[in-house]
C-alpha cells in the first residue's frame, strides 16, 4: 500500500509544493521553518538582499545605501503572508539583476511600530528610496508589474 505525501504529511502538502516551486524558481530563495510548520519566514539569501528585524539594522543599511549612492528597495513583508512568499523568488531575481540597488526585507511583525509609521496597510509593500527620500512605491505581489516598476525606477535613477 502506498501513501502519498498529500495524506501522510503532518506538515501539509502545500509546504512541499511551495518549497518545491520556490527552490526550482530561484535556488537562492528558500523557506525557513519558524514554529512547528505553522509560520513561515522567507529567507532571501544573497549578498544584495538584507533581512531587517531591528531599527538599527535598517538605519545602517539606509546610511550605507546613501553613502554608496544606491537606490534602496524596502520590501515590507510578513512571514505568514502567502503573497509575500509568492513574490520572494521574483524579488531575489531582481536583486541579482539590479546590483546597483540595495534590497531590504523588513519584517512587519518584528518591526510593527516602525511599519505603522510607514503606513503599511498591505503586504508586501515596496518603497524605493534615493538619498533617504521616497521616489516610488509599489503595493502587492504582482509578478509582472513589480519587475516593470523596478525597471521604471532604474530608468529614473539613471537621470539622477
Amino acid at each position: 500500500m502506498s501513501t502519498s505525501i498529500k495524506s501522510a504529511s503532518p506538515i501539509g502538502y502545500s509546504y512541499f509544493i511551495g518549497l518545491r516551486y520556490t527552490v526550482l524558481a530561484v535556488l537562492k530563495c528558500r523557506y525557513v521553518d519558524v514554529k512547528d510548520h505553522q509560520a513561515w519566514s522567507v529567507e532571501l539569501a544573497g549578498r544584495n538582499v538584507h533581512h531587517i528585524t531591528t531599527i538599527q539594522s535598517r538605519e545602517a543599511k539606509l546610511t550605507e545605501a546613501t553613502r554608496d549612492g544606491k537606490i534602496l528597495v524596502a520590501n515590507f513583508s510578513a512571514p505568514w503572508s502567502g503573497p509575500c512568499r509568492s513574490i520572494a523568488p521574483i524579488y531575489c531575481e531582481l536583486a541579482e539583476k539590479y546590483p546597483s540597488f540595495m534590497f531590504l526585507t523588513v519584517d512587519v511583525d518584528a518591526l510593527a511600530e516602525f511599519s505603522t509609521s510607514w503606513d503599511i496597510n498591505a503586504t508586501p509593500t515596496f518603497f524605493f528610496l534615493k538619498d533617504g527620500r521616497q521616489v516610488d512605491k509599489f503595493v502587492g505581489a504582482d509578478k509582472v508589474e513589480l519587475p516593470k516598476k523596478m525597471a521604471a525606477v532604474a530608468n529614473l535613477a539613471s537621470r539622477f
